[in-house]
């Protein structure tokens, strides 16, 4: 059972947890004002810690492929998932309800499965990352360029905001592990306790490599002295904080990598269409009133500027303080019956409190709530209501640049799309603005002008309003991050989140040399021709450039008129003789391009049960030449890459097809994809 340490927080460094000496600055439940722990890195050598990471973290990791550190995040994952409800106990000290919680812990859990089934679904089962075609740079092909991923050497230094302690956390780690980088996590000391016991329980699972993951609990000052070229940080906070960072002499000229995620103004618009009693408008409300309270508003995604048309501004703030009234209770997350907690912190609370000082003095109404602590709640404990102002001219600057991180929204009018559309560029940048409306015309409009300034753009409608993630919510699969303000960083959004902690490389050479290299057969590279059918082998015997070329065949018009009555596939290049010649492309009729992709299959495979399972697909199809009645077809199949499977009996192979001519003409080429018993006993 994971339990609250009774002195000082402790880090995970070096291999070992670490505990400072003195206690360091106290950390508080958020809605009682009981200290939970303190935080301190008194004695703790960052270098040191940094140096474990390159050295140990990185040699245990580069001796695993991507296959095999995918199947590590799901193992990750789900002993996570076994102890989740030692994770939701402290949540709720940090002012989280069951609910918010679940968006933090699920979410960082589901980080880690959906990386896991990326990971073996769209990486090789190898170290090196192929990216793009082959580049021929020689006439004879002698000599061809690629471009290739490979990982970092260094560190991920990760710097987490105190609002998703876990999720946060994995987001981060989980490409960072799946590129073979190994990971420093830095926790905000509000919500650090909560960071540490999910780290605890990665640790005791005994599945993290040596030095894949670190915890440091508390500040680093000196951190960025000892970063250095092959090194990556990942911020997420203040713009202030960012820019102050990124500025290091580490980043500036050292080389190091550094990528944030930041303050950010993100609109809700709502569309003419979507007036009172539409699909689109309930839907637009109870989306701004989930984004105003889940994690009281402490979330980098929340609504801050709810931009709707001039004539719906009342409606939208009526219904929305109507369903506040019904649905939400402000208090302890553990006392049964309350939706909505307090936040992280005295001072952030304060913190709110003058931001929408500022907000008021610009010129903002407070139409829903107060800028004051409830009385009827514990003074320890950072509760605020939840609050809407009205701003009469959408213009005021200070409503597209000061941001209340709480239960604090706002809103103003627009009367034109060029409206609308000026108004959500004037956040100078955000992660994230969403659309309600039902009109595909609108949605058009305003979607391609607004994407720019905008790392996602949710469309709402009536279709999709039920199985919408929401505003709020990035997935795994897509990017999180936005432009300017937001930061300009690209946090998670599947693989690209991966080639985000490796370094893409040209590399020049010899066929040979390159699929020496990358472990993908390239055209012209050594090939093993005769001896056993290719699909006679099973993985352990086959080999990477194998081959079969077959005999030929030749093709009648017979075929081709069979074929087509066979299919119903009467084009008339196929069976027009005068319309086929008038064609550019033809000499008259030709056979089906799928006639001679039938055909080949016939020529290269081996009909016998053995270790090829099934054939599980084609790509990257392209016809060359067209064939004419009179000429005959052969089939050149070779081994181009083997990707075994690594919780499975058998794995893909990735055949290179080329059909030529009797000229020995290019007419088609292919990639065949079959799975293939690891075996011949498993087949």
């Amino acid at each position: 059972m994971t339990a609250l340490p009774r002195t000082a927080l402790p880090s995970y460094v070096n291999g070992n947890w670490f505990t400072p000496a003195g206690d360091g600055t106290p950390v508080r439940d958020a809605s009682t004002g009981e200290v939970v722990t303190t935080v301190s890195t008194d004695g703790l050598d960052l270098g040191a810690a940094l140096e474990y990471a390159r050295t140990v973290g990185q040699k245990s990791l580069g001796q695993l492929t991507f296959h095999q550190r995918a199947v590590i995040l799901k193992q990750l994952a789900t002993a996570l998932t076994e102890r989740k409800e030692e994770l939701y106990a402290l949540s709720s000290r940090t002012g989280a309800t069951r609910n918010d919680s679940w968006v933090d812990i699920e979410g960082g859990t589901g980080v880690l499965f959906t990386y896991s089934s990326k990971g073996r679904r769209e990486l090789p089962n190898s170290k090196i990352y192929v990216d793009g075609a082959v580049e021929p740079l020689s006439k004879d092909g002698s000599f061809i360029g690629r471009h290739i991923y490979t990982r970092l050497p260094g560190v991920a230094v990760q710097i987490n905001a105190f609002n998703f302690p876990v999720w946060g956390a994995l987001e981060k780690f989980a490409p960072a592990f799946l590129a073979g980088m190994p990971t420093l996590v830095k926790p905000a000391t509000p919500s650090g306790y909560l960071a540490e016991a999910m780290v605890r329980i990665l640790v005791e699972s005994g599945l993290l490599p040596d030095g894949s993951l670190q915890l440091v609990s508390g500040s680093v000052p000196t951190l960025f002295d000892s970063l250095r070229l092959g090194d990556l940080v990942a911020f997420t906070g203040s713009a202030s904080t960012a820019e102050r960072l990124r500025s290091h002499e580490s980043v500036q000229i050292g080389g190091v990598v550094f990528s944030s995620e930041t303050d950010s103004i993100n609109a809700s618009v709502l569309g003419p269409d979507a007036v009172a009693g539409t699909p689109e408008f309930d839907a637009y409300v109870r989306q701004l009133m989930a984004e105003i309270t889940v994690k009281a508003g402490q979330k980098c995604t929340a609504i801050r500027r709810a931009i709707v048309p001039t004539a719906s501004v009342d409606a939208v703030v009526g219904a929305l303080r109507t369903r506040l009234s019904e649905k939400v209770i402000v208090g302890d997350p553990r006392t049964e019956g309350v939706t909505m907690g307090p936040l992280a912190s005295l001072e952030q609370r304060d913190e709110v409190f003058r931001q929408v000082g500022k907000l008021v003095s610009a010129g903002g109404e407070l139409v829903i709530g107060s800028a004051a602590a409830p009385a009827d709640l514990p003074a320890g404990g950072a509760f605020v209501e939840p609050m809407m102002l009205h701003f009469s001219d959408s213009d005021t600057a200070a409503v597209h640049e000061i941001e209340a991180f709480g239960p604090v929204s706002s809103i103003f009018g627009y009367d034109t799309v060029d409206d609308a559309v000026a108004l959500v560029a004037r956040g100078g940048g955000s992660l994230v603005t969403s659309v309600a409306t039902h009109d595909p015309v609108f949605a058009v409009e305003l979607t391609s002008r607004i994407s720019a300034y905008n790392g996602r753009v949710l469309l709402l409608d009536r279709d999709d309003a039920r199985s919408s993630t929401g505003h709020g919510s990035p997935m795994p699969h897509l990017v999180h991050g936005g432009p300017g303000r937001a930061g300009g960083g690209e946090e998670l959004g599947g693989i690209r989140a991966v080639l985000h902690h490796m370094r893409r490389t040209a590399i020049q050479g010899s066929p040979d040399m390159l699929t020496a290299l990358t472990g993908v057969w390239h055209a012209g590279a050594a090939s093993a021709v005769g001896g056993e059918h290719p699909f006679r082998k099973s993985l352990a015997e086959l080999k990477i450039g194998d081959q079969l070329v077959s005999g030929s065949r030749e093709v009648t018009m017979q075929d081709i008129e069979t074929f087509a009555a066979f299919t119903g596939d009467d084009f008339y290049a196929h069976m027009d003789e005068d319309a086929a010649a008038a064609n550019p492309f033809f000499p008259g009729r030709v056979a089906h391009g799928y006639l001679l992709v039938s055909w080949a299959a016939g020529l290269f495979v081996d009909a016998a049960p053995g270790p090829v399972l099934a054939n599980s697909g084609l790509e990257n199809l392209r016809f060359v030449t067209p064939v004419s009645p009179g000429d005959s077809i052969r089939v050149e199949l070779t081994a181009k890459q083997i990707t075994p499977r690594e919780t499975d009996e058998y794995g893909e192979v990735r055949w290179d097809a080329v059909l030529r001519n009797q000229r020995d003409e290019l007419v088609a080429q292919y990639d065949v994809l079959t799975l293939v018993a690891k075996t011949r006993a498993a087949a």
